[in-house]
């Protein structure tokens, strides 16, 4: 199977959607590369005494359309261009669902399984010490990510409020509810994702009450499963996978029962009335509905033949590779891209941002009606998109996303 750089791979899709926008050379060259990036070093005394060296990033890819927004990810392998790709993701994310922001994220080369709380906390508080001045409500707003999460966050905007001697929560987001965190946040990915899956079954005339398959049954795949039955009126989920195995039931699964189980026992492995499969059959089973949850590159040329689905919803980022897309809608099979499919997190994290703006927080059943709405219009600029410019959803997604960030640095007297 090939190898990606993400980074690369963001840029041949930023210069797809910028040739069917006659972009002009000097507008595709702006958008092809990060307005800022950040990288620095920092110190931590570890719990044996020792200090030892981290070395951190921050990319804020574009910022025409508001703050740069985007998450802060500890992770042993994190790279340059691993971040590039994700800010740049993140830029046309926000576009897509037409929120006022921009695109950032950052990183730390680090392996947090192997750190304790209080290192944690002096690596978070450092990261910030590194970045405070380039951060801010009106600048940059940082989120979680891979193994980072609220009390992350919580960690991070004391140390920016002690630096700055202010009270201000909304420099950070996905924080615990005590403390400036909204309600639905969640839930958020996993609503939007199944939001845009009603949408697209709306489109295609598929019913959402049909089988289900769900790899990756971490956060977004429970909450998907749950989400998917709740939203859509039913909905047999056939089969669910997590990174210890995989169980599949012709007569369905209970999604309840399956979390619990899930919680319980760390696995969707072993839960009664279902049969074992192996992993990477669950993606090439016959259903209409498949959520991708779990790891990038999961559907490439190897698989993209086999693949049986009629929708495929992308939770995760980066599932599908460009030579399966390809595949994937020469055959009829719609994917409902990440930058679609997954910006119900982003755009409650705007949310938070508002409430923490003027201090009055929504009840969650108004960020739910609220999310579906943004996601809902999303949907439809997309699909919009896709009719206009004869191309499959990914590229049309991008066609959205380029569009609304080169309009707005054209405004601005950038290019």
């Amino acid at each position: 199977m090939t190898s990606y750089n993400s980074f690369h791979v963001t840029q041949r899709q930023v210069l797809e959607a910028a040739r069917l926008l006659h972009l002009d050379a000097a507008t595709i060259d702006l958008l092809l590369w990060p307005q800022r990036e950040f990288s620095f070093t920092i110190p931590v005394r570890m719990d044996d005494g020792t200090t030892k060296i981290f070395h951190g990033y921050r990319m804020q890819y574009n910022t025409a359309r508001g703050p740069a927004k985007g998450g802060i990810r500890f992770h042993p392998e994190e790279t340059a261009d691993t971040i590039r790709a994700l800010a740049s993701w993140m830029t046309w994310k926000t576009a897509v669902a037409d929120l006022p922001l921009g695109g950032g994220k950052g990183g730390v080369v680090c392996e947090p399984k192997s750190m304790s709380q209080r290192e944690l906390e002096s690596l978070s508080r450092g990261y910030i010490r590194a970045v405070a001045e380039y951060i801010g409500v009106d600048k940059d707003v940082p989120a979680p990510d891979v193994y980072t999460n609220p009390q992350t966050m919580a960690w991070m905007m004391d140390e920016y409020e002690t630096i700055t001697h202010r009270h201000q929560p909304g420099v950070l987001t996905d924080k615990p509810l005590q403390i400036g965190g909204t309600e639905g946040r969640r839930s958020a990915t996993a609503r939007g994702g199944v939001i845009a899956v009603r949408e697209a079954c709306r489109a295609l005339g598929v019913d959402p009450r049909s089988r289900v398959a769900i790899q990756g049954f971490g956060n977004a795949g429970q909450r998907a499963a749950l989400l998917h039955q709740e939203l859509l009126g039913g909905g047999k989920i056939v089969a669910v996978s997590d990174s210890r195995g995989a169980v599949y039931s012709a007569k369905g699964l209970n999604a309840k029962n399956l979390v619990t189980h899930k919680l319980t026992t760390g696995s969707v492995t072993g839960f009664p009335e279902s049969e074992p499969i192996r992993q990477d059959d669950l993606l090439e089973l016959d259903v209409d509905i498949l959520y991708p949850a779990a790891l990038e590159n999961a559907i490439s040329e190897v698989n993209a033949e086999r693949i049986k689905a009629r929708i495929i919803c992308e939770l995760a980022n980066g599932p599908t590779t460009p030579e399966a897309d390809l595949i994937l809608h020469r055959r009829g099979i719609h994917v409902i891209p990440d930058i679609l499919a997954s910006a119900g997190g982003v755009t409650v994290s705007y949310f938070e941002m508002v409430q923490d703006r003027y201090s009055y927080f929504w009840a969650e059943s108004l960020v739910h009606e609220r999310l579906d709405a943004q996601l809902t219009r999303a949907s439809h600029s997309v699909q919009q998109a896709m009719q206009e410019k004869g191309t499959h959803p990914r590229l049309a997604a991008m066609v959205v996303g380029v569009a609304r960030v080169a309009e707005a640095c054209k405004l601005r007297g950038w290019v």
